[in-house]
């Protein structure tokens, strides 16, 4: 594990990473980003023993694993053009290399427009809310002009993924956790290799049939399992990846 401090608006981030090199000669590289709430570790964890002709960086974006708490709220486009920085800093350029993102790292990923495009489950495809959800909303637009409602705020309305969440981070999830990204998904012109959980109830099946749907050039594989679909079947995902290829 490594670390790089990077400077962005004025601010300073620390952002670690770790490098599996290939034993090929001039191998290929691939950049592996998270999803929300998760890390590097989980990432290597499942493709670390995958990919072989290829270089592995696996990085924690910040506020996640060991890179640290942002000093402002970020958006996902923040969260790119640091991601853009990071790879700068390891001399990398994306449009010659591919990236792979998972759930909200898959948003990151599409942002930096890789050579090649790998979405695992990602997110930018925005699903209609539950009742109890749509009802919390309401409720917590009442309570913000109600004396004392901070504490109810926080620790009753908030989602189980946020309530232990530094304020900054909370800011940032609020900042990136419905955004629509059908226009970058048409937009995006490169290959893209689609891998999905046909048990994701996070970002369910037909976000990625959408997602598929909007990229020309992509190709769509239903795998078994839930939104962590890929720490089982890793493999498999090299196995489609490079029989395409």
């Amino acid at each position: 594990m490594a670390q790089k401090i990077l400077i962005y608006k004025e601010a300073e981030f620390a952002i670690s990473y770790t490098i599996i090199p290939s034993a090929i000669e001039n191998a290929k590289t691939l950049v592996i980003l998270h999803g929300w709430g998760a890390s590097k570790n989980l990432m290597e964890q499942a493709f670390k023993d995958t990919f072989k002709d290829y270089t592995h960086y696996y990085i924690d974006m910040p506020g996640f694993g060991r890179s640290k708490t942002p000093p402002f709220a970020l958006t996902t486009q923040d969260y790119a053009e640091i991601m853009r920085l990071m790879l700068e800093s390891l001399h990398l350029e994306s449009l010659k290399i591919t990236i792979m993102g998972h759930s909200f790292g898959g948003k990151v990923a599409t942002l930096l427009n890789p050579q090649t495009l790998i979405l695992l489950s990602s997110a930018g495809i925005p699903t209609k809310k539950s009742l109890k959800v749509r009802f919390k909303i309401v409720l917590a637009k009442v309570l913000k002009i109600l004396p004392g409602a901070n504490y109810v705020l926080r620790n009753l309305l908030r989602s189980k993924d946020v309530q232990n969440m530094d304020e900054v981070m909370y800011q940032t999830f609020k900042n990136v956790v419905d955004e629509d990204f059908s226009n970058l998904f048409a937009n995006f012109k490169n290959p893209c290799y689609i891998f999905w959980g046909k048990a994701d109830l996070a970002t369910p099946l037909k976000s990625g049939e959408r997602i598929h749907s909007l990229i020309k050039d992509s190709q769509f594989f239903p795998l078994e399992g839930d939104h962590f679909f890929f720490l089982k079947t890793a493999k498999e995902i090299e196995r489609l990846l490079l029989k395409t290829l």
